[in-house]
């Protein structure tokens, strides 16, 4: 199965256990021990991450440790950052709107007082 960037950072404890690798990396016990969820689900998130690129598993001896792999989150911040300058521009569009708005009933309301 073909997974992508967007698939991983879907489920939030596959997000957690990217933002524990990001730090250092760690062998699979130690990630599972951070959990409250059993070692084989662990395994299975790290699996998608794997597969997703955003973890490499390397062995050394009997320990299998899992490294970040950050670079292919370039991917979700750069579709992301299309949509903030999006909103950001209609916000702000909006915001002037409503203060424009809010000006001229401030001009009609001192109208009616005088």
């Amino acid at each position: 199965m073909r997974r992508d960037a967007f698939q991983a950072i879907a489920d939030p404890t596959r997000r957690e256990i990217i933002q524990l690798l990001a730090n250092q990396p760690m062998n699979l016990k130690t990630v599972a021990e951070q959990f409250n969820i059993s070692r084989p689900a662990i395994s299975k998130h790290i699996k998608i991450l794997s597969e997703c690129g955003l973890i490499i598993i390397n062995q050394k001896g009997r320990e299998r440790y899992c490294e970040a792999r950050l670079n292919k989150l370039r991917e979700v911040s750069g579709w992301v950052e299309q949509y903030r300058m999006f909103w950001t521009e209609k916000l702000d569009s909006l915001d002037s709107h409503l203060k424009k708005s809010s000006q001229q009933n401030a001009s009609v309301k001192n109208k009616k007082v005088q």
